[in-house]
């Protein structure tokens, strides 16, 4: 036996799939544990329907499910794949859905699946019950299909005891147990198992277990149905169980599978049927199973009803059977991956439906094998992302059950969640409401997009519009905002940045380590700075202030960033780290007339000698004490401004009072994008990831090898000599082809990349959309395609940044 003492809780798809990929990675001395019976243990796994569409607007979760697809198709259970790889179909009976469709294949094509879009008519050859009349439009996959979840468990399990896993049925876990703040063992009805490692695969008793660790599980068990027909005419006498493709109809919450003569319907439409983790039945006291509820027919006859519109057929069959069979959803619809913050060595793997489950086995196992996964981008998934609000049982429930209702439908990626809010506002929430400010929600926090204040900028000013998609959550006011920073001095409410302290006679020693720049310099330094994992990905970029000999402020991209420092601090003390977040806020004061708005209220020099470009100093700004950071993520002069909360309202009037001379404005944060991709600044999150290095990102210049060891610099210099790929910008003539993000780049025809950030830019006149491409094809004037929607966008590979390149006007 071989690897530390590992015990997996679960032992459903996701359980059996972490089994076979540890044990195949050399980690054999592994026991699962389930309370139910192998393979069918009575959870979401056992009663699960099987379908497998690969297309997700997220990369990583596509990849996942990529990879089980191509697992379970080699997965052999008594001599049979455990894949049927029939197709998937998703069908538009409307408009708005025949255009999602098309971004649905423009994502799809993004992340390297083969797809294409079809007609009416080929809809019907495809899945001949539909009606024809009704039917728009259809995106197929021909590599989706069905996945025969207990027989993948099955034959998982068998590989993984093939190379010595124990797998103990009917013992149920009754406690964690913890020595010194580290997992010692798992305590079952059946007795205890020593583990150097445990990891929660429970899924919907996910909460209950992690809750024996200590540890809060953002995730509600949820009751979904699916109903089986009787025989439908025209299905007679097929033998095989499914020879047509499984099908989506969005626009009514439904999907469809095959069973021989017969029809399985998945229905979403339904009020959401929540349950607490805790009031699961016993595998032994549950009429079928613990995961299914008894069926309720009132609540699927709508789905009945249009089933036989659809399907024309179906108007003669009859609904025979049918559950609510139970499983996991979270507040972001996003899996749970990764270790607790609070108990070392115990992990979890949650919300995790069969379509991803083998990827999430090979995550985890290369997360705990090697430290890191390399197969896949986990930055979405990871358990730590969310913040401390987001783990309380009301917004939990209200999340989950929210994101359950919206399963099917389209949503815009700046549409913002509608409750709970307002949660979190900054003390300068009543001013912008003042100001008509048009609210987006960040983290929970209230953060403008525009206001409408400002649509008096608008007159002589020629704000192109962009098409009906990047439309929604714009206003031409945004353009305005935009051009009025460039031209004057505008205040940006960055309360939403999260602030972090580093102090002790350590914390010097210790951002040398976890961090890219040289921060070892004199007080008042700022350094951009990169966070890098083990194998030289790009974890997260900061802006790290020195403000006195052991005290620093890291302008971080979120929780993650925090727990990332947490997870590393010495075990001598010398660091102590804090989230300021809550407790401070933020003014950007940017634009050419900055400095003449802020340099009278300062009992500091503001001019370029006093306080240079990325410096710190604190100051009082009339009766306010303020930290002031020399930088500008718009490309402009001025300043990031810090107070605490109880002074933010104060701040605030003093600086806008003093600002009415200079005719300052208050913008939002579309001006703010807009302005940021001019200057060609990343943003975390969706111009890099985790699976991005410095270099190919275009952050080189972030890097300082000559400054000693950091977590990642013996990777990244094997990387660092074989770059394949860029971050690249690309300009768009037309701003009615502006385009939002995730669509494929084509050469040729042929997909060679995909975009990550994108808006117009104001100044110089033209759409801007960065891109990641192959390295040869990263030539300036190189033209590209951006496939958006129905259309082929022109797009030229630009050099940048694309204003101000000699940074001018932030060093003026």
């Amino acid at each position: 036996m071989t690897g530390p003492r590992t015990v997996i809780i679960g032992a459903g798809v996701v359980g059996a799939a972490l089994a076979d990929e540890l044990s195949a990675r050399g980690w054999t001395d592994v026991t699962v544990v389930d309370q139910g019976d192998l393979p069918a243990t009575g959870g979401s796994s056992s009663h699960a329907p099987g379908l497998v569409f690969q297309t997700n607007g997220s990369r990583t979760m596509t990849q996942m499910a990529r990879y089980t697809v191509e697992k379970f198709v080699r997965l052999r259970h008594e001599g049979r794949s455990c894949f049927l790889q029939v197709g998937g179909l998703e069908v538009a009976t409307t408009a708005e859905r025949l255009a999602e469709l098309h971004r649905r294949h423009g994502w799809v094509t993004a992340w390297g699946v083969d797809a294409r879009l079809v007609d009416p008519d080929e809809c019907v050859r495809l899945y001949p019950l539909l009606d024809r009349d009704r039917v728009l439009g259809g995106l197929f996959v021909p590599t989706d299909g069905l996945a025969k979840a207990l027989w993948a468990v099955e034959a998982q399990i068998e590989l993984a005891k093939a190379r010595g896993v124990r797998f103990l049925a009917r013992h149920e876990v009754l406690d964690i147990r913890a020595e010194a703040g580290r997992v010692a063992g798992v305590v079952t009805d059946r007795g205890e198992l020593p583990a150097d490692v445990v990891v929660c695969c429970a899924g919907i008793w996910g909460p209950k277990v992690a809750a024996l660790a200590g540890m809060n599980l953002p995730l509600t068990p949820l009751a979904h149905q699916l109903a089986w027909t009787g025989p439908v005419p025209g299905l007679e006498g097929q033998a095989e169980e499914a020879v047509r493709p499984i099908l989506r109809h969005q626009d009514a919450d439904l999907y469809y599978r095959d069973r021989y003569d017969r029809l399985g319907i998945g229905y979403y439409g339904h009020r959401p049927l929540p349950l607490d983790a805790r009031d699961l039945l016993p595998v032994d006291e549950a009429e079928v199973m613990p995961s299914v509820l008894t069926f309720t027919p009132d609540d699927f006859a709508p789905a009945w009803e249009e089933t036989r519109s659809l399907l024309p057929a179906t108007a003669e069959a009859k609904v025979e059977e049918g559950i609510n069979g139970v499983f996991s959803f979270t507040p972001d619809g996003l899996p749970l991956l990764g270790e607790s913050p609070g108990l070392s060595g115990f992990w979890v793997a949650e919300a995790v439906w069969v379509t991803h489950s083998a990827g999430v086995g090979r995550a985890m196992a290369e997360w705990l094998v090697d430290g890191y996964c390399s197969s896949f981008d986990l930055h979405e998934c990871d358990v730590n992302r969310f913040e401390e609000f987001q783990r309380s049982p009301a917004y939990v429930l209200e999340r989950d059950c929210q994101n359950y209702v919206e399963v099917y439908d389209v949503l815009h990626p700046l549409q913002p969640m509608e409750s709970p809010r307002p949660l979190r506002t900054s003390p300068f929430y009543a001013r912008q409401q003042e100001l008509g400010a048009f609210f987006l929600e960040a983290t929970g926090w209230e953060r403008p997009q525009w206001y409408d204040a400002n649509r008096a900028l608008l007159p002589g000013r020629d704000i192109p519009r962009p098409g009906p998609w990047a439309a929604r959550y714009w206003s031409p006011v945004v353009g305005a905002e935009a051009l009025a920073t460039r031209e004057g001095v505008a205040m940006y409410d960055m309360t939403a940045l999260k602030r972090i302290t580093v102090t002790g006679p350590g914390a010097t020693a210790f951002l040398q380590r976890l961090t890219t720049a040289d921060v070892d310099k004199s007080v008042g330094s700022v350094s951009y700075c990169l966070l890098l994992d083990v194998d030289g990905g790009i974890r997260s970029d900061v802006t790290v202030a020195r403000l006195d000999a052991e005290h620093y402020q890291v302008g971080a991209n979120g929780n993650l960033d925090l727990d990332w420092f947490r997870r590393h601090l010495p075990a001598d003390g010398s660091v102590q780290v804090g989230d300021l977040t809550p407790g401070t806020c933020c003014i950007g004061l940017w634009g050419p007339a900055a400095r003449e708005v802020l340099g009278p209220l300062a009992d500091a020099d503001l001019t370029n000698d006093g306080l240079k470009y990325f410096r710190a100093r604190r100051l009082h700004v009339g009766h306010v004490p303020v930290t002031a950071l020399r930088l500008s993520y718009v490309g402009e002069l001025g300043w990031e401004l810090y107070t605490t909360a109880d002074l933010g309202l104060r701040l605030w009037d003093t600086i806008w009072r003093a600002g009415r001379d200079h005719g300052i404005i208050a913008a939002g944060r579309g001006a703010f994008v807009s302005l940021r991709l001019e200057k060609g600044y990343r943003s975390f999150g969706a111009d890099m990831t985790f699976e991005h290095d410095p270099y190919e990102a275009g952050l080189g210049f972030a890097v300082k090898l000559d400054k000693g060891d950091f977590i990642g610099r013996d990777a990244l210099l094997r990387r660092k000599e074989s770059q394949t790929r860029r971050l690249t910008c690309l300009t768009i003539d037309d701003p009615a082809d502006t385009v939002v993000g995730k669509e494929p780049v084509l050469v040729d025809g042929r997909p060679v990349g995909y975009v990550t950030s994108a808006a117009y830019g104001y100044t110089i006149g033209k759409g801007i959309a960065y891109a990641w491409l192959p390295a040869e094809l990263a030539v300036p004037g190189q033209g590209v395609q951006i496939r958006y929607f129905d259309r082929r966008v022109p797009a030229t590979v630009t050099p940048e940044p694309l204003f101000d390149p000699k940074m001018t006007r932030l060093r003026s």
